[in-house]
């Protein structure tokens, strides 16, 4: 028994996408409802989102169903580079060395660091007066 979708979780940040690969006509869904021109107003964050289909040639060869949530635009569209990546892994596991290289499939773990007490933020301090 073939299987017809490929399902990965990515996440960037406090962001996470959950990503439905399927062979079709190339439509993008993000959310339900909108496509990703839509979701993703900026030029760069739709480039990012689809860095994983242009390095493997795949544009136009899959229908993406994809839910977003959590963190921001740009995390966002990092999740989606993330679960894209590793949906077509799955697809083909003889794409695993090009995303790999390429760095998709390694999970960006940088996170927001805590601000601390006393502090103005995580790094930056209050103003100190000598007098």
């Amino acid at each position: 028994m073939p299987i017809d979708r490929f399902y990965a979780t990515g996440k960037r940040k406090n962001a996470i996408a959950r990503v439905w690969l399927a062979p079709g006509s190339g439509t993008v869904t993000v959310n339900k409802r909108r496509n990703l021109q839509e979701y993703f107003a900026r030029e760069t964050l739709r480039i990012i989102a689809e860095q994983a289909l242009a390095l493997t040639n795949s544009h136009g060869k899959f229908d993406i169903y994809i839910l977003a949530s959590g963190g921001g635009v740009s995390g966002q569209a990092g999740a989606v580079r993330h679960g894209i990546a590793k949906a077509l892994e799955s697809y083909d596991q003889n794409l695993r060395p090009v995303l790999k290289k390429a760095g998709l499939l390694t999970r960006d773990s940088r996170e927001k660091e805590r601000k601390k007490y006393g502090q103005k933020g995580a790094r930056a301090r209050f103003q100190y007066s000598k007098r």
